[in-house]
């Protein structure tokens, strides 16, 4: 009798044990913990590709936010891919730095248009350089307003670009709703350019760097149009502005956490 009973307390334990490791497998999707740059980051990104052309990649970061990925060709560092980012709710979408070009911009307001069902309600360029800027015409053409700092504005017409005249202008910082959620783009110091910004977007924490931050073990890169001098009282600024913050999106390749910022203000401190 004591052996059937023991047979018995196995089998149940067994179903239990099964039933607990199903559950658990279940749950990993909506709670797990996703790595960048070798951090764990809670409740963070899956940075995963939900569309790509041959000019173009979008990653899913988070619930609201994409990241597209496009590739310019420059004779010092040949074809980079450069980032920007999307964020998306309630049926609108505002992104950070236009695509390297226009058939690049073309294929991400078809993808935001048709597969997000959102009207893009705003562009915002992070600086003046042609990997924020050189899809403009693309977001002209189908009405997308755009805007820019001052300062960014500036430099593009000293460089006589052609499409300046799209640009709304704006001092300091500029603050958009995406639905009933606010965005914010921040002018925080200068660094790689005179005219950088970053791009905050608070419901998600996600900090977009643009080119004034760098991925872990990126180079210094273009220093062209830098203030190294300035650039990491600049990323200390933005330390002290935004201190929740549980992703970071360089303008080039892999995103992260904060250590981000870290790596980017000791490359050049």
């Amino acid at each position: 009798m004591i052996e059937k009973f023991s047979k018995i307390t196995i089998v149940v334990a067994g179903i239990a044990a099964l039933i607990f490791l199903f559950s658990c497998n279940n749950d990993s999707g909506k709670n797990e913990n996703k790595k960048f740059s070798g951090k764990t980051i809670k409740s963070a990104a899956i940075d995963t590709i939900v569309y790509q052309t041959s000019n173009l990649v979008v990653r899913r970061i988070s619930e609201h936010t994409y990241r597209h990925v496009s590739y310019l060709s420059t004779e010092d560092f040949g074809k980079v891919s450069c980032n920007g980012m999307i964020v998306t709710n309630d049926g609108k979408a505002v992104i950070f730095d236009t695509p390297a070009n226009d058939s690049a911009s073309e294929d991400l307001i078809k993808y935001v248009n048709k597969n997000l069902n959102s009207v893009i309600s705003a562009v915002i360029p992070t600086h003046f350089h042609e990997d924020c800027v050189g899809g403009l015409s693309a977001f002209g053409k189908h009405h997308v307003p755009a805007y820019a700092s001052f300062k960014t504005i500036e430099l593009l017409k000293q460089k006589n670009h052609r499409n300046v005249s799209l640009l709304k202008g704006f001092r300091d910082s500029l603050v958009l709703h995406v639905g009933n959620q606010k965005i914010e783009a921040l002018f925080m110091g200068e660094g790689h350019t005179k005219d950088n910004i970053t791009g905050y977007y608070p419901e998600d924490s996600i900090l977009f760097g643009g080119c004034l931050v760098k991925a872990i073990g990126a180079s210094k890169g273009n220093l062209e149009d830098a203030n190294i001098k300035a650039w990491p009282v600049t990323i200390e600024n933005v330390k002290r502005k935004f201190p929740h913050t549980k992703i970071v999106i360089p303008g080039h390749d892999e995103p992260g956490g904060k250590e981000l910022l870290d790596y980017t203000f000791n490359l050049f401190h």
